[in-house]
C-alpha cells in the first residue's frame, strides 16, 4: 500500500507528535509499505522514506499565522479561502497516487484551519483515498484553546465525524472525548497508544539487538538471566526445571544463559548436550536460549550489560563459587535476585537475595519466583510495557490490523 504520513511537522524536528510519525514510518516501511510523509518543516530521517516538504502546510508559517491571527478572533477573511485553495492544489497532486493518508492532529488543532478546511475537500473529492484521522490532542476539549475557537466553519471541521474517515486516539481518555465531542460511539474510534523503543531506550549494542530478534526476547515474561559458562558447577540444569514450574503462573517467561562452553574441561560439551536434552524432555526449546548455540566467540561486556536491562531476575544456581559477580552486577541493574545459598554468594547478597539450596526441589524455587514478581508492581508494570508498549507489539497488534481494513 502506498501510505502518506501528514502532519504541520516532522523529523527531525522534536516533538511528541514528531517522534510517533519517525516511530509509524519506520515500522510501516519494514512491514513492506510504501511509505511518505508531507509536512511543512522537517527534513528526510530514514533513506527508504520519500519526505515532500509543503510550507503552507507548517502551523508557523508566516502565512498561516497571519490568518490564524485573523481566525482567533472571529474572522473568516478572503485571505483564509485562498489559502484554503493553494493547499488544496498542492495536496491533490501530492496525494493524487496514495492509497491512504494519515494526518496527525491535522483535524483536531486549530494550528492551521485552512489546511484542515483544504483536506476535508480533498477526502470529499477523492474518494479512492482511505482518510485515517489520527488525534493526539483536541482544541474544542482543552481549556487553553476555548477562546480561540468560534461555532461555524471551519472551526466545526475540528469538532465533526467526517464521512468514511477513520477516528484514532492515543488513548482511552481521548476516545471518550472524542466520543462526546463528536457524538460518535466508542467502537467507531479506535485506540492505538503511543509505545516505547525498546532498542534505543536502553541504548542496546547492535549484537545484542541481533540477540533479542532471533530469540524473540521482548516477549518473555519474565526473563531470567543466568550470565554464566557452560559448566557442570554453574548447575545449569536446576535453571532448566525452575523454569519449566515457572511456566505455569508465567506461560511466557524464558531462560537466557550467556556464556560459552567452559574452556579447560573437556567434558563441558557432553554436558552441555546433556542440557539441551533436558531442554527438549521439559518442553522448552522455545523458551530457554544459550548464546553458545549461535556464537563460540567471547560475548562483550556491553552485551552482557545490555541484558541486565532486559532482564526481570538473575538465577544464579551455582553449586560451586569462588565470588559471584553476577551478584554484584544484578545489585547496579536492579534486579532481584535467586541464588544458591553457599557462602561466596550469601557474603555478596546478604539480606538483599533470595536464596535456594543447589539441590533444592525446581517447584519450591519457582515458587519463590512467582510470589516476588507478583507482588511486585516494578515487575507488573515493566511487564506490561514491554508486552503491550513496545513499538513492534503496538504496530503488530493495532497499527497492522488498522491498515488492513
Amino acid at each position: 500500500m502506498k501510505i502518506i504520513i501528514l502532519h504541520y511537522s516532522a523529523p527531525p524536528v522534536v516533538g511528541g507528535v514528531e517522534s510517533v510519525i519517525d516511530h509509524h514510518a519506520r515500522l510501516m516501511t519494514n512491514d513492506g509499505q510504501q511509505v511518505s510523509v508531507i509536512a511543512g518543516r522537517g527534513a528526510k530521517f530514514d533513506e527508504r522514506i520519500p519526505f515532500y516538504h509543503f510550507a503552507p502546510v507548517d502551523s508557523t508559517h508566516p502565512q498561516v499565522l497571519a490568518i490564524k491571527k485573523e481566525l482567533d478572533g472571529g474572522t473568516v477573511s478572503p485571505r483564509f479561502g485562498e489559502l484554503v485553495e493553494k493547499i488544496k492544489s498542492g495536496l491533490l497532486e501530492l496525494l493524487s497516487n496514495a492509497d491512504i493518508l494519515i494526518a496527525h492532529n491535522v483535524c483536531s488543532l486549530n494550528k492551521n484551519l485552512a489546511l484542515t478546511a483544504a483536506l476535508n475537500d480533498v477526502s470529499r473529492k477523492n474518494k479512492t483515498l482511505r482518510l485515517i484521522l489520527w488525534h493526539h490532542d483536541l482544541a474544542w476539549t482543552t481549556p487553553r484553546y476555548r477562546k480561540e475557537l468560534h461555532e461555524g466553519h471551519p472551526w466545526d471541521l475540528l469538532k465533526t465525524a467526517w464521512p468514511n474517515a477513520v477516528q484514532v486516539t492515543i488513548s482511552d481518555a481521548r476516545q471518550e472525548e472524542l466520543s462526546s465531542l463528536m457524538n460518535l460511539p466508542k467502537s467507531q474510534i479506535t485506540v492505538v497508544p503511543n509505545g516505547v523503543d525498546v532498542e534505543k531506550f536502553f541504548k542496546l549494542e547492535e549484537q545484542t539487538r541481533a540477540y533479542v530478534r532471533e530469540f524473540d526476547l521482548l516477549q518473555a515474561g519474565p526473563l531470567l538471566l543466568l550470565p554464566v559458562r557452560i559448566t557442570p558447577r554453574k548447575n545449569i540444569e536446576l535453571a532448566l526445571k525452575i523454569l519449566a514450574r515457572l511456566r505455569t503462573p508465567f506461560p511466557t517467561a524464558r531462560l537466557l544463559v550467556t556464556g560459552p562452553l567452559g574452556p579447560h574441561n573437556p567434558q563441558n560439551k557432553k554436558y552441555f548436550e546433556r542440557l539441551r536434552a533436558v531442554r527438549a524432555e521439559l518442553g522448552l526449546d522455545h523458551a530457554a536460549h544459550f548464546l553458545a548455540e549461535l556464537t563460540n566467540e567471547y560475548v562483550p561486556d556491553a552485551v552482557i550489560s545490555d541484558f541486565y536491562k532486559l532482564a526481570d531476575a538473575l538465577l544464579y544456581p551455582s553449586v560451586e563459587e569462588g565470588f559471584g559477580i553476577p551478584i554484584l552486577e544484578a545489585g547496579f541493574a536492579g534486579l532481584p535476585v535467586f541464588c544458591s545459598d553457599i557462602p561466596p554468594l550469601r557474603k555478596l547478597g546478604g539480606n538483599h537475595a533470595i536464596y535456594f539450596k543447589p539441590d533444592e526441589d525446581p517447584q519450591a524455587v519457582a515458587n519463590m519466583i512467582t510470589e516476588h514478581l507478583q507482588a511486585s508492581r516494578i515487575y507488573g508494570l515493566r511487564a506490561e510495557v514491554r508486552l503491550h508498549f513496545t513499538w513492534e507489539s503496538i504496530y503488530k497488534e493495532k497499527i497492522a490490523p488498522l491498515l488492513r481494513l
